[in-house]
């Protein structure tokens, strides 16, 4: 299962799976999400099976996981996430409800994602729960605030699982890729590709 799944990294990844025989659900609220995997030519069976959910992610994953039950969940990758407004960049003009915004998706999702899987895996004595944060939690920040302390957030959450969850067979890790010029990331930033990817080396300097 996938959460974030029809957007550009993460369809990439449920193309991946598919393509080694996974059966993969695709969790996303973006109300395109099957123009967005059909760009990716998700491939049919026998190599693999996509069935796309366009649902209010954490509203709903309870509902998937239970239903997962009647076969079973290998993999929980929870990839939904937002970056929040650019005026986040100064703490100053942080606005509340794009931090409450940011942490719904971003947290809460996420918590919620490893809270259901976490369920089913641990009867099965097997998973994998795998977050997607970022690199700005292993380097200086030049990000929206809420987005940077929503990424911290999801990784001490990770490390607390790992503890509690290993002892059941199931594993859990987090992904921490450096900036990527998906739209949402442009976006966000109000940057096209050129001046998203000279932001991104100058981070590097």
């Amino acid at each position: 299962m996938l959460t974030g799944g029809a957007s550009d990294i993460d369809a990439f990844a449920a193309k991946l799976f598919a393509q080694n025989g996974a059966k993969v659900i695709i969790a996303d609220v973006q109300s395109d999400l099957h123009r967005r995997t059909d760009h990716f030519h998700l491939p049919p069976r026998p190599i693999g099976h996509l069935r796309q959910v366009q649902r209010r992610i954490q509203d709903r994953v309870e509902h998937w996981v239970t239903f997962e039950k009647r076969s079973k969940l290998d993999i929980m990758f929870s990839n939904a996430g937002i970056m929040g407004q650019l005026a986040g960049m100064q703490i100053a003009t942080t606005d509340s409800q794009d931090l409450a915004k940011v942490l719904e998706v971003n947290v809460r999702g996420a918590f919620h994602c490893a809270k259901h899987a976490a369920r089913v895996m641990i009867g099965g004595k097997k998973g994998v729960i795998i977050f997607t944060t970022s690199n700005i939690t292993t380097m200086f920040g030049n990000a929206p605030h809420a987005y940077t302390t929503s990424k911290h957030v999801v990784v001490g959450l990770m490390k607390n699982l790992t503890v509690e969850l290993g002892g059941y067979g199931v594993w859990v890790n987090s992904i921490s890729p450096n900036g990527v010029p998906t739209p949402m990331a442009m976006n966000a930033l109000g940057l096209d590709r050129r001046r998203f990817r000279s932001w991104v080396r100058s981070r590097r300097a």
